[in-house]
């Protein structure tokens, strides 16, 4: 399994406020889409993934109208 950085991005939908809640974890997974999926069960979910060259994979989520972006850095 490949082992990422995973650094979780959530819009604040709160009015004047333009900050955001920023997570870091380490995760192993071979299929970064379907760990974000994992992450959200039973909830409708719209998902663009932006793969790199260098391996980094951004998965975007739209999830009950907030969105999220899910960046994955190897280690």
């Amino acid at each position: 399994m490949q082992e990422y950085e995973l650094v979780i991005e959530i819009q604040n939908l709160c009015p004047n406020n333009q900050m955001r809640d920023i997570f870091f974890e380490e995760v192993e997974t071979d299929d970064p889409e379907n760990y974000v999926r994992s992450r959200l069960p039973g909830k409708r979910v719209e998902l663009i993934t932006d793969r790199r060259a260098d391996g980094a994979v951004t998965v975007y989520v739209s999830c009950d109208g907030l969105t999220q972006k899910y960046i994955f850095t190897p280690i």
